[in-house]
């Protein structure tokens, strides 16, 4: 099987960037932030979805250009070589910011910004001139609203109640309990598709949604 090295394309000029040694390993971390209510008289806080956290990779690169590479003269200065991956960093002037780079290694393709790069040179020529150096960077995912629209189709929360239909309810009776008023029971017989409201089987589950409440097929407004 052929060796297949990893490679960072810039996307805005298109510019590729190939690594000359693959990592030998590589982490993914992700997190979701988790909002606490304090309730009095519990035992610990209620928890409630905040956001997501960013995706980001880390890995550690080899630069080296003691030995002869392809592109890579012998002894040469390896910072030309750092510099290829540090200046993933710069900004670029058509975007007014660095420039959004696709990393790419076997199955792995992580859209990302290079946040952080840690560079640590290790071997010298006899005059100073570094040869060989540890890349230390951090990849941070990047999203943006169309590509979240793309990926995840959400669906709208519902947020309607519930309630089981009890001996002898009628439907104008369960909206004045839910609502305060027996003649706002349309929105709960269009929201539950009831075409004849005095026809209210004994255990029928029904969703009590919200006000103010639309019929999405008239457009009325119940409020």
């Amino acid at each position: 099987m052929a060796l297949e090295k990893a490679t960072l394309t810039n996307t805005v000029s298109g510019e590729r960037v190939g690594v000359l040694f693959n990592p030998e390993e590589y982490t993914v971390n992700r997190e979701v932030t988790w909002a606490q209510a304090a309730i009095p008289g519990l035992s610990a806080p209620l928890l409630q979805f905040a956001h997501g956290g960013m995706q980001t990779l880390e890995m550690e690169l080899l630069v080296d250009s003691r030995e002869q590479h392809v592109g890579v003269g012998a002894d040469s200065d390896v910072r030309v070589q750092t510099t290829k991956v540090v200046g993933l960093m710069d900004i670029d002037r058509t975007t007014h910011a660095p420039p959004i780079v696709l990393f790419t290694w076997g199955s792995l393709t992580f859209t990302c910004v290079l946040a952080r790069a840690t560079q640590r040179f290790i071997m010298f020529r006899p005059d100073g001139v570094p040869v060989r150096a540890r890349l230390q960077v951090t990849f941070n995912e990047f999203r943006n609203v169309e590509l979240e629209a793309k990926e995840i189709k959400r669906e709208t929360a519902d947020y309607s109640k519930r309630h089981t239909v009890g001996q002898g309810e009628t439907i104008s009776g369960i909206a004045a309990a839910a609502y305060g008023d027996p003649a706002m029971w349309r929105p709960i017989a269009i929201r539950n598709g009831i075409d004849d409201p005095r026809e209210l089987a004994l255990g029928t589950r029904l969703a009590i949604p919200p006000l103010p409440f639309r019929d999405p097929e008239s457009g009325e407004v119940f409020a």
